[in-house]
């Protein structure tokens, strides 16, 4: 079993850095607009060739209600009519990628996210499904890992019923906190008891995996009421946890500006929220997998921890790192091969290229022999805390140090400090350096230094 991580209050304020989140290296920053929709079809061709499993990611942007501390791409509207024209197009979409695959090629994956996927109807839900299975080769067995985000207040009973029998075998509920005065500083209103009987649903109709999401550094939040919430958390007993940390970027993110500044907590109050849920959720048994995340020793995701198996994609950490992902809808992120692709963000400009039968493609990046071996290295830095050289040097044809001979003292401060161990033949990222592992990765990280580093959240 893995070290428990170790919470180490010094390094943590040196440490905590604004940075990538590293669902991709390079990051979505640095997409540009020379990729385009041919890029986009030859990569087909060769996951085509190779016959790779997929992994489907469809992205449903609307929602009735906004929720202050959101920064996804989404659309408000209360029109339930507004989603019959982006389906139409998604519908165009997805024949117009199916028939650069081949149909033996599985969908080991499936994710729907937003926006609210449950905005749809019923009828809406099932006609999309319909559409997938006809053009895609998804399985029947139950076998594939199948999730939507699901938020309570637009799903119940029979929605989770409907999803069951479509296929889907896992949810991610999102959930942020429990207090009312904090969910009325960020508009969203939503019960213990509208959370539990969307779990209890998924419980019964046998889903697989239930994942929570929860935020700390909201308005009004304080250590005390968000530890009152990890632990009604707890009790509900999910098999995951994501505990993410809110970053405030009005400049960039409009519904924030709606949050009163003057009653987010203090840096150090934050630290505290993140210490104590650590705490809690350490001895209620879940496992430090990584980056906000957390799992129940049984879980998929913890296993393939253990197993040095675990991956990271756009989906965040996944068990399917092997398989090209299709995004699906507007904004949604392709990575097939040495290829990202994103389709446009703007409704408009996704919904006219697919009308004029074009797909969406604006911008992306494709890998350099560079990228590729970076690539490797903070895969393995955040997924299994570790690092081996030779790996590298085997699937790169390059002696580790000396083409990274010029990080050699910025690693060695880092050992100093006790954020990592280092050797001859390998990286340990230590149970102290865990929570910072993004700033080990941020080393090896070619094209930071020419970013701003105020895109990104801090590490903590």
């Amino acid at each position: 079993m893995l070290d428990a991580i170790r919470w180490d209050t010094d390094l943590i304020r040196r440490y905590d850095l604004a940075g990538p989140r590293y669902t991709s290296y390079p990051t979505a920053v640095q997409f540009d607009a020379t990729i385009g929709s041919f890029d986009l079809f030859h990569a087909l061709r060769e996951s085509r060739k190779a016959l790779r499993p997929l992994s489907l990611y469809v992205h449903v942007p609307f929602c009735a209600n906004i929720c202050y501390y959101c920064a996804c791409n989404k659309v408000i509207t209360k029109d339930r009519g507004r989603a019959h024209a982006y389906l139409q197009r998604l519908e165009q979409e997805i024949q117009l990628i199916a028939c650069h695959l081949d149909p033996t090629q599985k969908v080991e994956q499936l994710h729907f996210g937003g926006g609210t996927p449950t905005f749809l109807s019923h009828d809406e839900l099932r006609q999309l499904m319909a559409q997938l299975r006809k053009h895609f080769n998804l399985l029947d067995d139950d076998s594939g890992d199948y999730g939507i985000e699901i938020d309570p207040r637009e799903a119940d009973w029979s929605t989770m019923g409907l999803l069951r029998e479509l296929g889907f075998n896992r949810v991610s509920i999102g959930l942020q906190d429990l207090d009312p005065a904090v969910q009325r500083a960020v508009n969203r209103l939503q019960s213990l008891e509208e959370t539990r009987a969307v779990i209890d649903a998924a419980r019964t109709l046998q889903f697989r995996s239930i994942n929570i999401d929860l935020i700390y550094g909201l308005p009004r939040q304080t250590p005390d009421n968000f530890a009152r919430t990890v632990e009604e958390v707890i009790a509900l007993q999910p098999d995951r946890l994501s505990v993410f940390n809110y970053a405030h970027l009005p400049e960039r993110f409009m519904p924030q500006r709606r949050i009163n500044s003057n009653e987010l907590p203090t840096p150090a109050q934050k630290l505290e929220m993140l210490q104590r849920t650590i705490e809690q959720l350490t001895a209620a048994g879940y496992r430090y997998i990584g980056m906000d995340h957390f799992a129940l020793p049984d879980d998929e995701l913890a296993i393939a921890q253990e197993e040095s198996t675990l991956q990271r994609n756009f989906q965040g950490y996944t068990t399917h790192g092997h398989c090209d992902l299709i995004g699906l809808g507007v904004s949604a992120i392709s990575q097939i091969g040495d290829l990202y692709s994103q389709n446009s963000s703007d409704l408009n400009h996704y919904q006219n290229a697919l009308a004029t039968s074009q797909l969406a493609t604006s911008r992306g990046l494709l890998c350099n022999a560079d990228d590729r071996v970076r690539r490797a290295v903070i895969q393995q830095l955040i997924c299994r805390f570790s690092l081996e050289f030779a790996e590298i040097e085997q699937a790169f044809n390059i002696d580790f140090r000396g083409y990274f001979g010029e990080l050699w003292p910025q690693l060695q401060t880092m050992a100093k400090d006790g954020l990592i161990e280092l050797d001859n033949d390998r990286i340990t990222v230590l149970p102290a350096g865990r929570l910072l592992v993004r700033s080990v990765c941020m080393v090896f990280d070619r094209y930071l230094e020419q970013q701003n580093r105020e895109r990104f959240s801090k590490v903590i």
